[in-house]
């Protein structure tokens, strides 16, 4: 069994560590964790995974994050995966700091990333992680939030967050989507 995992973020060191970001930054550290390495590849880099006998493509989009779903398209066909083994992992503002959402398919929310994966695929029947960054800016600062960079404490919780969401990723992949909802939506 095949598995797409993507991390949505924007290329280059003006957006690294930034909270819209953070779908890079799990899986950065999942692949670290996993002993998996990132290569350039077509829309992105990818690495390769393999857990309890599936093989998980790890894929960082090259298209911005406005363009995601180019990238994500090409992989699915390129590496001949379902939509319902598909993953993304994605920053949400509506959610507070540092809550891991799980859902098995739904709206873009107002996410550019979603939206153009959503178009792209002509579905929004895939799963999806959201990752609370908070929503603690004034007015129409919402641009310069999402691009800011974590405050210091958020930074010493992201680790942590990043490590339980691979876990997300590693039961979404073993036990499906709906066993890892019920296991993690409650905590």
């Amino acid at each position: 069994m095949k598995y797409l995992i993507v991390g949505l973020g924007n290329i280059g060191a003006e957006y690294a560590g930034t909270r819209h970001n953070i779908g890079f930054t799990v899986l950065d550290a999942f692949a670290k964790a996993s002993n998996a390495v990132f290569t350039p590849s077509r829309y992105g880099a990818v690495a390769e995974v393999k857990y309890k006998g599936r093989t998980l493509i790890l894929l960082k989009p090259s298209t911005y994050m406005n363009l995601s779903g180019k990238a994500v398209s090409y992989w699915l066909k390129q590496e001949k995966i379902e939509l319902g083994n598909l993953f993304v992992i994605v920053d949400d503002i509506a959610l507070p700091f540092g809550t891991l959402r799980i859902r098995a398919k739904g709206s873009d929310g107002g996410h550019n990333g979603l939206k153009n994966i959503n178009e792209m695929l002509g579905s929004q029947e895939y799963a999806r992680l959201r990752f609370g960054i908070g929503g603690d800016f004034p007015r129409g600062m919402q641009v310069d939030y999402v691009l800011g960079h974590w405050t210091e404490e958020e930074a010493k919780a992201i680790p942590g967050k990043a490590a339980t969401a691979g876990e997300i990723i590693q039961s979404f992949a073993t036990v499906g989507i709906d066993r890892t909802m019920n296991a993690y939506n409650k905590k």
